[in-house]
């Protein structure tokens, strides 16, 4: 019988103990602290939050600075910026009005509202509605005036599931077949060769209702795998829990396009490939027409990616659109935007080896002509206005100088004309449009340049004003340390290579310090912070008494193809040569930076680059944690691998698997994998690693965390840091040191609407785009996972009216208060 070992420590110590505090206790407390929220509140004037007023000519905002706060005004036609009122008049005032003194920097209340004159303010202090004068600053006690009403479509009457627009039929699926119901009730069968075993599955009607398309699915595989419940809420059984995981080279699912006449009923036959695909059936769009549909048909194995066009009354099919890679077609660089109007298509793609975009004739598939081009990379596609001909998007590399990874939002007409920049100061940028569009807030930085946010116009990008400028005095009075962008030549000694240094609070340049790498070299991104924090997981492994760094070598994205193609059947690479060559670099220039102890550790695809780090480069990284790594790509998720490993399977998935490969493993290792984790399987991955390292007889050690899925908590985290500090310090870290909450951990948070009208909830990604994530009716109430820090916007209407940065201190969010 096989005995894994789940070792905990070489101590059993639990906090209940009460553990003497050694030498590292303040250590670790100076590192909680620095990895915390806390640190977040030391910055001001960081985030603005604009309500834009009447006309779209005005916003003001508020500043909370500590328990005090300040309103502003910014007037976007005059460009000018000044406070909202006289804070100190409108405090004299209130102290008169409740008899009790009010301090100007303290006001009672959060939101207000100005009168459509712009001369009087309304606010709320408790339950009472004020309205104040700006021209006397006379008080009188008034209801607080209704929002604006929003003119309301007229309802839409409700749509039944299956039902075609014009109402007359609904389409439903029985025993596998596709089948219509008429208006009147009766019922008959559309298609001929459905049954359970190749059932029908999505469909879509056409605009005029004449037609259906839909999905006949050939059942692939499906295979399963298997986690294990430990300790369930109910009840002391385990739990077996069940899930459906195709891994590289399954069978999988095969859907076949059917193209149907409604009345009388005929099947047009449609000459298209099946589609083959872990990824999830193409959306099928028509043309308003009714004449013809399109979708989009990826490979498998992603080296080919068509736009296909059917034609309606026939079922011919013709290519639109084509990509094709020796290597893989990127999804992500791809966008894809019908313009109706004029039969055209803008198109994203890698053609030149850089991703730009294209105009394609949709009828004919000719470039009508490129819309943009050099040697830098587009990256998200934004506003199209197709009256006006032109787009918005956002690009990395364009810039002279300056990171290529740094994000910049340009506009351009259609034709490729008129390219103008809206952002174009050295930083990461996010945008936020007025509500009208006529100008957008800029707000950038750098890990190394707190937030500066800027009044632009939209048509030229020409700056209005700024509005703030994030004050990191009260940060910096702490001892804390800006990060370091670093760039050195990789592996080819030419092609720049980007990172960030992490440095301790109190670092003393005549000692040396272990270094530590986060490693994530998965290709779908790039993962190097740019945006500026204060706070995080780096920031608190440094004041461990490390050095800490990121570095995104080659096989990761959002640079040129060529650089991104590295990871072609190559995801062992993990681009360590350029990792190596970037350490080195950066140990000549800081020689406190001692490599010969190099930690690494790594979540998820960053797990399987950690364990790899010691198979490959032992002579470089000593030490390691692996967080939920696939450790073999033939047992991990088959969309993911095949995209970059290729398919079909072939003998390189082998010899990349940190399973195959375990008898090579030196250093210290110390594996951790959640027992729930359905994105990458515990048993199909860290297990059989472990097994494999037990016949090869390696040490190491193994931690399976009950309940957890695909991320950890604050006991992991700790965990690490005592790994790291044995072997890298050689020091014994505190014993069982009560680690609550560090940056970048997860936590819950409960958000609440607290208006009259439905809100949308909204996160604020890494890049600034809105993805949305709940529609919330008034009084509604839900509870959210998140990540310390991260952003959240709500939106009435379209117009954004709250914000909220996630916090363990205060994990609640009442929209509207």
């Amino acid at each position: 019988m096989l005995h894994l070992p789940l070792l905990l420590g070489a101590l059993s110590v639990c906090a209940a103990d009460e553990p003497p505090h050694g030498p590292l206790w303040e250590t670790y407390q100076r590192a909680e602290r620095l990895g915390s929220a806390a640190m977040d509140e030391l910055v001001a004037r960081d985030v603005v939050q604009p309500r834009w007023l009447e006309g779209n000519d005005r916003f003001w905002y508020r500043l909370d600075l500590g328990e005090e706060r300040e309103f502003v005004l910014v007037d976007a036609a005059q460009g000018a910026r000044a406070p909202a009122f006289d804070h100190a008049r409108l405090a004299a005032a209130l102290s008169d009005a409740l008899k009790r003194k009010i301090d100007p920097r303290r006001l009672p209340f959060r939101e207000i509202a100005f009168a459509e004159d712009g001369a009087r303010l309304h606010f709320r202090v408790g339950e009472q509605g004020w309205r104040c004068d700006l021209r006397s600053y006379a008080l009188e006690q008034a209801a607080l005036p209704e929002p604006p009403a929003v003119p309301a479509a007229p309802p839409a009457p409700e749509q039944k599931p299956g039902e075609s627009p014009n109402r007359r039929w609904t389409a439903f699926v029985r025993d596998g077949s596709l089948w219509l119901r008429a208006e009147a009730g009766a019922e008959h069968t559309l298609s001929a060769d459905g049954d359970p075993g190749h059932p029908y599955g999505p469909w879509s009607w056409s605009p005029d209702s004449r037609r259906l398309a839909a999905w006949r699915t050939t059942p692939g595989d499906n295979l399963a795998m298997y986690v294990v419940e430990s300790s369930p809420k109910e009840g002391l059984r385990p739990k077996l829990r069940q899930y459906t995981y195709p891994l590289p080279g399954d069978r999988l699912d095969r859907h076949e396009l059917r193209l149907f006449e409604v009345d009388p009923p005929r099947e047009v036959k449609v000459d298209a490939d099946p589609v083959e695909t872990p990824n999830g059936l193409p959306e099928l769009r028509w043309k308003p027409d009714s004449a013809r549909l399109t979708y989009e048909h990826t490979d498998r194995g992603n080296q080919r990616v068509r736009v296909l066009e059917v034609d309606a009354a026939t079922g011919a099919v013709r290519t639109v659109i084509e990509e094709r890679s020796p290597t893989f077609v990127w999804p992500p660089c791809h966008a894809l935007e019908y313009l109706d109007d004029t039969d055209e298509i803008v198109w994203a793609a890698e053609r030149d080896g850089w991703n730009h975009l294209y105009l394609i004739d949709e009828r004919t598939g000719a470039v009508k002509n490129r819309i943009t081009q050099g040697e830098w990379v587009v990256r998200q596609l934004g506003r199209i206005d197709r009256a006006g001909r032109w787009l918005e998007f956002a690009a990395g590399g364009r810039e002279a100088g300056q990171d290529p990874y740094l994000l910049h939002w340009y506009r351009v007409n259609l034709d490729g004309s008129g390219l103008a920049s809206l952002s174009p100061a050295n930083g990461q940028h996010s945008l936020r449009p007025s509500p009208d569009g006529r100008f957008h807030l800029d707000t950038w930085s750098r890990v190394d340049q707190p937030p500066v946010t800027e009044l632009r116009r939209s048509a030229d990008g020409g700056l209005v004003c700024r509005v703030e400028e994030a004050d990191i005095g009260a940060l910096t009075a702490t001892g804390w340390r800006l990060p370091e962008p670093f760039v050195a030549p990789g592996r080819d000694r030419t092609t720049p290579i980007h990172g960030v240094i992490w440095r301790p609070s109190r670092l003393d340049e005549a000692q040396r310090y272990p270094v530590i790498e986060d490693i994530y070299a998965g290709p779908q991104g790039s993962f190097v912070p740019h945006t500026f924090s204060a706070s995080g997981a780096h920031f608190a492994l440094a004041e461990l008494g490390f050095v800490v760094v990121q570095i995104d070598g080659m096989g990761t994205a959002n640079r040129a193809k060529a650089f991104h193609d590295v990871a072609w059947h190559d995801l062992g690479d993990s681009g360590f040569p350029d990792r190596i060559a970037w350490l080195r670099a950066a140990a000549a220039k800081y020689p406190y930076m001692d490599l010969t102890r190099v930690g690494i550790y790594g979540m998820s695809a960053g797990g399987y680059n950690a364990a790899r780090a010691l198979i490959a480069c032992p002579e470089v990284y000593r030490v390691a944690v692996a967080l939920a790594g696939n450790h073999d790509h033939r047992t991990d998720k088959a969309w993911w691998n095949e995209l970059w490993m290729g398919y079909p399977v072939g003998p390189h998935y082998a010899a990349q698997s940190n399973v195959v490969n375990a008898d090579k493993l030196r250093g210290k290792l110390l594996l951790v994998h959640g027992e729930l984790d359905d994105n990458v399987n515990p048993s199909a991955a860290t297990l059989q690693f472990a097994n494999a390292l037990i016949r090869a007889n390696c040490d190491f050690e193994l931690l399976l965390v009950p309940g957890a899925g695909h991320g950890f908590g604050a006991y992991v985290q700790r965990r690490m840091w005592d790994w790291f500090v044995r072997w890298l310090r050689g020091e014994e870290p505190p014993a069982a040191y009560p680690l609550k909450q560090a940056g970048g951990s997860e936590c819950e948070i409960t958000v609440r609407n607290a208006l009259a009208q439905p809100a949308a909830i909204y996160w604020i990604d890494f890049e600034g785009k809105l993805r949305k994530y709940h529609d919330l009716q008034p009084g509604q109430e839900i509870r959210q996972h998140t990540f310390i820090g991260h952003q959240w916007e709500a939106q009435v209407d379209g117009v954004a009216v709250s914000w909220y940065r996630a916090s363990a201190a205060q994990p609640a969010w009442a929209v509207g208060e």
